[in-house]
């Protein structure tokens, strides 16, 4: 079984677009969350999302090849470039056969399906653009990255919703360790800050109402009454340890273990005692050899949502048990809103970098204490870690547990 650790991080983000900035932001506690600017939400009294500033595709491909991508697509393909190179994978410095992708997205070309269906409608049948579906399609993000980098390796792109970028990382990390690739580009993208991406969510009564940004993402706090959707991508380079030693490579930290379950409860709730997710939790500790005393942080799914986080606060103190009470855990939800497929990447570079620098980002705008959330969750002010290992959870819609556990890079 081979060892896997992160050797390069990519992030687009409503925190800004490279990891390091989306990580600065963070540990300031600054909201990426701003007044909706891409179209008017008045109608369904939406008024405030996390959405992507100053993306320039041309920075990470060709115009032309910008073009026939939907904008998940080159969010993904921007986000992967920044982590190869972060890696210091170059072209000609690895075996492309031994290079995969596994990149999701919870929906996929979302402003791609509205614009054609409304042009197909308006227009006619014979209107629709010969690219439709390639650009639509949510596996494209994985496709497009491969032909991007070169990666001729396992090409996969899962969908499982909000936990769909963590979920591709814990299968990356399972096809590195049983030795079916050396690296994987692992994560997730999404760009659903759109009209019928919006007024969806808006008609399931998950999103916030709020029109002011600081009091719209309020994870785990009492007056807590929806997600704020954000857009961008996060994408991370796992590999072998072996490979990374070999190429002296820096190591922002190990992946050591992974655990995926379902609820098999509701379509679009948890179980309110939190038990799958609980599970997940469990057997992600379970495959690094460790007890939850050993656990310092919880980067939590935290959306600000009535059912999610009383769920999940009785999910971490199940699994967890007494150390419950001693983890640190935050939502950095509260900082960029909801990437949906993708928001299981950035957090887990979140909880990588928690670990690697000792600091763990806070859940802004909490100022309400909830008695059915009643963990630390680092309110407005990052705090230092000195524990080795943290976890990323992850929750989506149909029941989909995701969880992964990293561990402080300290040397072989």
């Amino acid at each position: 079984m081979e060892r896997v650790v992160v050797t390069g991080l990519g992030a687009i983000t409503p925190l800004g677009n490279s990891a390091e900035d989306m990580w600065n932001g963070m540990k300031e506690g600054k909201n990426g969350i701003g007044p909706l600017t891409k179209f008017d939400g008045e109608v369904i009294n939406i008024h405030v999302a996390g959405e992507v500033r100053d993306f320039e595709p041309k920075d990470y491909m060709d115009r032309k090849v910008a073009k026939r991508m939907d904008l998940f697509s080159q969010f993904g393909v921007a986000a992967a470039a920044q982590a190869m190179a972060d890696s210091g994978l170059t072209e000609g410095s690895f075996d492309p056969e031994r290079l995969g992708v596994m990149v999701g997205s919870g929906i996929g070309g979302l402003q791609t399906m509205q614009d054609t269906i409304i042009k197909m409608h308006d227009k006619g049948l014979d209107r629709v653009a010969p690219l439709f579906v390639p650009m639509a399609i949510g596996n494209m993000v994985a496709g497009n990255i491969s032909i991007a980098t070169g990666a001729q390796g396992p090409n996969l792109s899962l969908v499982t919703a909000c936990a769909t970028g963590n979920n591709a990382i814990g299968e990356a990390f399972r096809t590195i360790k049983h030795g079916y690739a050396d690296y994987m580009l692992a994560g997730g993208s999404e760009a659903s800050v759109n009209e019928i991406g919006m007024s969806g969510f808006a008609a399931l009564q998950a999103l916030s109402t709020s029109e002011d940004p600081n009091k719209a993402s309020i994870p785990f706090d009492k007056n807590r009454h929806g997600f704020v959707m954000g857009e961008g991508a996060g994408v991370i380079v796992l590999e072998s340890l072996t490979s990374a030693l070999n190429r002296k490579a820096h190591i922002y930290g190990e992946i050591v273990g992974y655990g995926t379950t379902a609820d098999s409860f509701h379509m679009t709730a948890p179980t309110p005692d939190g038990s799958g997710a609980a599970r997940a939790m469990r057997l992600a500790m379970k495959e690094a050899g460790i007890e939850p005393k050993d656990v310092g942080y919880v980067n939590a799914h935290g959306t600000s949502t009535p059912a999610n986080d009383s769920a999940e606060t009785a999910a971490i103190k199940s699994a967890l048990g007494e150390s419950a009470k001693d983890v640190l855990v935050s939502s950095t939800k509260s900082m960029t809103g909801h990437l949906l497929g993708g928001t299981g990447a950035i957090e887990a570079i979140a909880a990588l970098k928690s670990l690697e620098e000792g600091i763990v980002p806070p859940t802004i705008n909490l100022t309400t204490p909830d008695e059915n959330c009643d963990l630390d969750y680092v309110a407005n002010e990052a705090r230092p870690l000195t524990y080795t290992y943290a976890l990323n959870n992850s929750l989506g819609f149909g029941g989909h547990n995701a969880v992964t556990c990293f561990k402080k890079w300290e040397g072989e």
